[in-house]
């Protein structure tokens, strides 16, 4: 049997199924990634940028930083493997979707059950008072909170910040839950994500990880599928569907 029919006959199989998503899958969407030959901790010190200290010192550099982000990523569709993920959530097939990434691409393909730990860069709240809210566009300046006219920042985890507790208590609800999670293009580095497939293989469960290259999670999962999440998706979605 082969690896691709491997991971068929465990997705078959499971009952209540997650998946972890990281940068990998939406840089075949062509969002720049922060890791990689090509990440943007290449042109810019993400360490100076992405800290609350930072903001506070600067915060006009800090939002031309995420403006500038925005743009780039607001030309950026979801690809074959976001899509997919998102079918398979509409068929009740796909419980839940973990994702360390904050371009949203999850949510414009359509998932709706999905936990962002990490934050989402089209989010905003207020440095003062409880506000959020959600930009429908890249922001020009600093946007002001129309509540208390405090400066909003975006809603993501900056580096120094601890991850959403409301978040991090689903997520884990989810992984006592999952008797098999799919990893897409995570590079298996970034804690606490990188123990969320462990947790899962402790108590149990199978990981399917999907990735153009192999990581350490690669000796621990059951099935390690190496290429592009946007072609061994759909691949897996039509044997699934051919019984």
């Amino acid at each position: 049997m082969n690896r691709l029919s491997q991971s068929v006959e465990i997705l078959r199989k499971a009952n209540h199924l997650i998946t972890l998503t990281g940068a990998g899958i939406s840089k075949e969407s062509n969002v720049p990634t922060f890791r990689g030959k090509d990440g943007m901790w290449r042109q810019y010190n993400a360490m100076d940028l992405a800290t609350p200290q930072a903001f506070n010192k600067n915060p006009t550099l800090v939002w031309e930083w995420y403006s500038w982000r925005q743009n780039l990523i607001s030309k950026c569709q979801p690809n074959p493997a976001h899509l997919t993920l998102a079918k398979w959530e509409e068929q009740g097939f796909l419980k839940t979707l973990i994702t360390q990434n904050v371009d949203g691409l999850h949510r414009t393909a359509g998932s709706t059950k999905i936990l962002e730990v990490h934050g989402n860069i089209w989010m905003i709240k207020c440095t003062e008072c409880a506000y959020k809210s959600q930009l429908t566009s890249p922001a020009t300046g600093i946007p002001p909170c129309p509540e208390c006219g405090a400066q909003l920042r975006p809603d993501v985890v900056w580096f120094g910040e601890s991850l959403p507790q409301q978040v991090m208590g689903q997520v884990l609800k989810e992984i006592e839950l999952a008797d098999a999670i799919i990893v897409i293009g995570t590079s298996a580095l970034v804690q606490p994500s990188a123990s969320f497939p462990l947790l899962v293989k402790q108590k149990g469960g199978h990981v399917i990880e999907v990735n153009v290259e192999t990581t350490s999670l690669t000796p621990i999962a059951n099935v390690h599928l190496q290429g592009k999440a946007g072609v061994l998706l759909p691949q897996i979605d039509q044997l699934l569907r051919i019984k």
